[in-house]
């Protein structure tokens, strides 16, 4: 119970402070109205109508908890308005580019481990990569790919792949790299071979850094999914959510994407910290 107070301390705290700004930041629209109706508004009456504004410019956190229950309790799965039905999609690119991105970085991490021409010439370019913003990339990446005729899932599971490969590249490169000389000078004595000392020791001693960067990476997959979605007029998605929801100004409806993203994110990382333990328990590097 003292572990939790402090998280329970500071989730109040934002509360208090959104319900703060919704009342200042929606009571533009209150007196407003109020001005053009000939009449004045109590404290009381701002609270409560800034609490219940339609098209609030911010909504307050009982709205968009409500936003969130009726896009996942209230829709049927398989309705448009369902944030199960958009998530599922956003999901499938997530995961695909996910592998796509972890597959490609675990082979570069091996790459530049093994060959230094790859060590000085790989890292600084994957290092580069990541500074080019990823709202100018996606959509020449659609727009080259459609002229291919390649729509729907791949051009966003390519985005995902471009976030998320970096942080697995990171992390791999530095598990290999953890074994120390002394390791590697004994498995040099028993005249191990270097594909043996990298299943034996560089592989298993990399086990931890690649779960760390996994659970960094999945995050990103999932943003670079719903990126992928936005240049490319998606109508199926949270992105294509966020998009609508900015279309028609329904702000409810975008701040519950954003929560339903952050959800199936957490989600997604806490599976990988699940496989994680059972995985170092199993090799015998976790109780």
């Amino acid at each position: 119970m003292k572990s939790l107070l402090p998280i329970l301390t500071v989730l109040l705290a934002i509360v208090a402070l959104w319900y703060g700004a919704a009342v200042w930041l929606n009571s533009a629209w209150t007196y407003d109205q109020a001005e053009r109706a000939g009449t004045t508004v109590t404290f009381a009456e701002l609270v409560g109508d800034t609490m219940a504004q339609d098209r609030p410019v911010l909504p307050a956190p009982h709205q968009v908890l409500k936003g969130l229950w009726d896009g996942v309790a209230g829709q049927a799965v398989t309705s448009k308005r369902s944030l199960v039905y958009h998530g599922w999609f956003t999901l499938s690119a997530t995961l695909v580019g996910f592998v796509i991105g972890t597959g490609l970085g675990i082979l570069l991490a091996v790459g530049i481990i093994h060959n230094r021409a790859m060590d000085l010439s790989v890292m600084p370019w994957a290092i580069a990569s990541q500074t080019v913003p990823i709202l100018a990339i996606a959509p020449m990446v659609i727009v080259v790919l459609a002229s291919q005729g390649i729509t729907g899932l791949l051009p966003k599971a390519i985005i995902s792949a471009y976030l998320s490969f970096f942080p697995v590249v990171v992390g791999m490169v530095k598990g290999l790299r953890s074994p120390d000389q002394m390791q590697l000078d004994l498995l040099t004595t028993y005249n191990a071979s270097r594909p043996e000392t990298f299943w034996k020791l560089r592989l298993p001693a990399s086990m931890p850094y690649l779960f760390a960067s996994l659970k960094v990476s999945v995050a990103a997959s999932l943003v670079g999914a719903i990126v992928g979605e936005l240049p490319s007029g998606a109508t199926v998605g949270l992105g294509a959510r966020l998009l609508s929801g900015s279309y028609y100004g329904q702000t409810v409806q975008i701040w519950a994407a954003l929560f339903a993203a952050a959800i199936l994110a957490a989600g997604l990382v806490i599976v990988i910290g699940g496989i994680e333990r059972a995985t170092l328990r199993r090799m015998g590097m976790a109780q």
